[in-house]
C-alpha cells in the first residue's frame, strides 16, 4: 500500500484517540466538578488535574496489559484443572491424605506457620 495511505490513516487514529481523551477527560471533569463540591466539600479540578487523575486510577486499578483480570481468571481456572487432574489420579485414601495435608499447611496466618516451624528447632543449631 502507499506511504500517504499509512500516513492519512495514522493522523486519523491520532485524531479520534485525541479527541476520545479530550471528550472521557471533559466528562468526568464536569462530574467531578458537579458531585464532589456538593456532596464532600471537596475542590474542583482542571482539565490537566483530571487527566492525571485518569492516568493514576488506570495505573494502580486498570494495569497496562490487556485484559489483566481475564488473564489471571484463566490462569487459576487451568491451576485448578490440572490439580483436579492430579487428584483424579489418585486413590480416595491419597486424596484424603493430599487434603489434609494441604489443610495443615494452609491453615492460619502465614506467621503462625513459621514461629511453629522455628520453635520446633534447637535454638543452638543455627549458631556455631
Amino acid at each position: 500500500m502507499k506511504r500517504s495511505f499509512w500516513l492519512l490513516r495514522g493522523l486519523k487514529f491520532l485524531l479520534f484517540a485525541t479527541l476520545f481523551v479530550a471528550a472521557v477527560g471533559l466528562l468526568t471533569m464536569n462530574l467531578w466538578n458537579w458531585l464532589v463540591p456538593t456532596l464532600f466539600r471537596g475542590p474542583g479540578i482542571t482539565f490537566w488535574q483530571t487527566l492525571g487523575l485518569l492516568l493514576l486510577s488506570r495505573i494502580l486499578f486498570g494495569g497496562w496489559g490487556r485484559g489483566g483480570r481475564a488473564r489471571w481468571a484463566r490462569r487459576r481456572a487451568a491451576w485448578r484443572q490440572r490439580m483436579e487432574s492430579r487428584l483424579a489420579g489418585l486413590s480416595p485414601e491419597e486424596q484424603e491424605k493430599f487434603r489434609q495435608k494441604m489443610q495443615g499447611a494452609c491453615s492460619g496466618s502465614a506467621w503462625m506457620r513459621r514461629r511453629a516451624a522455628d520453635t520446633s528447632q534447637p535454638a543452638s543449631a543455627g549458631r556455631q
